[in-house]
């Protein structure tokens, strides 16, 4: 049983390793198509990670939405613009450096709060049955507008990805 712990502690670090070092590559990588391949790693790293959390339902959620749907689409925008590999347009950031400076005193504080809040667990809701009906009604319920909203942003960026993309201007 301990093997079988340390076995399942080992696979959760390396997919965590797995799931940064994709996201460091999303932010690093010269090449945008290069940058969307790795975010798809990332978002997979991510939908393991709900698994070892034992929320199958948001796994399945994570792959089939942002994997399947937003990540097509993604590339779809990526390959229908065709002034991406031209060499006028900037592949470099010169705001690396102060980025950076941010995101470390983010995470000083992000990781300060998570430590200073004592975590209060009930252990009935550990072993509570997760309803998927009830789950699905309040994302079609309660939940619906801020689907939509998101559905007509990516048809809005998917139109402005078929405008820059044209060659007959």
């Amino acid at each position: 049983m301990e093997f079988l712990y340390f076995l399942a502690k080992t696979g959760f670090y390396a997919t965590a390793l797995v799931t940064l070092g994709s996201a460091v590559l999303v932010v690093t990588l010269r090449n945008l198509f290069h940058c969307a391949l790795a975010l798809i790693l990332c978002l997979l790293g991510v939908a393991a990670t709900y698994l070892y959390l034992k929320a199958e339902f948001l796994a399945m959620i994570q792959i089939l939405l942002y994997i399947g749907a937003i990540m097509t689409l993604l590339i779809f925008a990526i390959m229908l613009t065709n002034r991406l590999a031209d060499q006028s347009v900037s592949q470099t950031n010169r705001q690396s450096l102060p980025a950076f400076a941010l995101l470390a005193v983010f995470n000083v504080f992000c990781i300060a709060s998570l430590t200073a809040v004592p975590w209060k667990i009930n252990p009935a809701s550990l072993t509570a049955p997760i309803d998927a009906k009830i789950l699905g009604a309040h994302l079609m319920g309660t939940y619906v507008f801020p689907f939509e909203i998101i559905s007509v942003v990516l048809i809005i960026a998917l139109v402005g990805a078929v405008i820059l993309g044209r060659t007959d201007q």
